[in-house]
């Protein structure tokens, strides 16, 4: 069987990844022709409406984008090139500050949408709404492309904040230590202030210098 390559139109798009939407100019049945080259094992299916092409030299069946991976990919289709922000416990698993496997991760973006369940049991992928200028993040590579990553003291400042997104209480303040020898201060204290999260600071502080977290200090 003659082996089929990558869509140019595809290889070039930001983490490799696209919608029918965005091709009509291509093709002109862009949701057929995805599907043709899906089911020929070109392409993958991240989401309903989302297709991923693998790194160069990989065949699509046999590799499988990490869930952080598929859900920058995923929301760049949605929101454009260096747009969204991983955050959250997602951040911290790409900073390598927590090594196991979660089942969900966040990103922030724009403007509010609802969560999405990823093909092939790859997780959830959770959207914040942000206005992601303001975070503090850098482009990193993910094997198929550059997206924007929170810093370690954004994530930190956000775990705090929100330990929901860092996998509950307990995980947060692993994640927290984990970051911590890693987090300038001296940024930290500029962003808590730009951003308002003088307590979630404070709160970092406490947990990664292990002090006795009262009632009086997690409000």
């Amino acid at each position: 069987m003659r082996e089929i390559a990558v869509p140019i139109v595809i290889a070039r798009a930001p983490m490799r990844t696209v919608r029918p939407s965005g091709l009509t100019q291509r093709w002109a049945q862009p949701a057929k022709e995805l599907k043709r080259l899906r089911d020929n094992g070109v392409i993958r299916r991240l989401a309903h409406g989302h297709y991923i092409a693998p790194p160069d030299g990989a065949v699509a069946r046999d590799w499988r984008p990490d869930l952080e991976t598929a859900a920058m990919a995923l929301a760049t289709a949605r929101y454009g090139d260096r747009v969204p922000v991983l955050m959250g416990m997602g951040a911290a698993r790409f900073h390598r500050a927590v090594p196991r496997a979660f089942d969900r991760t966040v990103v922030a973006v724009p403007e509010q949408a609802h969560r999405v369940d990823l093909d092939d049991e790859l997780g959830r992928v959770v959207f914040a709404t942000r206005d992601t200028a303001l975070l503090d993040a850098r482009l990193e590579e993910f094997g198929i492309g550059r997206a924007l990553v929170a810093t370690p003291e954004q994530t930190v400042l956000d775990v705090a904040h929100r330990p929901e997104w860092g996998g509950g209480d307990d995980v947060a303040a692993e994640t927290i230590r984990a970051l911590w020898p890693r987090v300038d201060r001296v940024r930290l204290d500029r962003l808590a202030v730009r951003q308002g999260r003088v307590a979630a600071r404070d709160r970092a502080i406490r947990v990664a210098t292990r002090e006795p977290v009262t009632k009086e200090s997690q409000q």
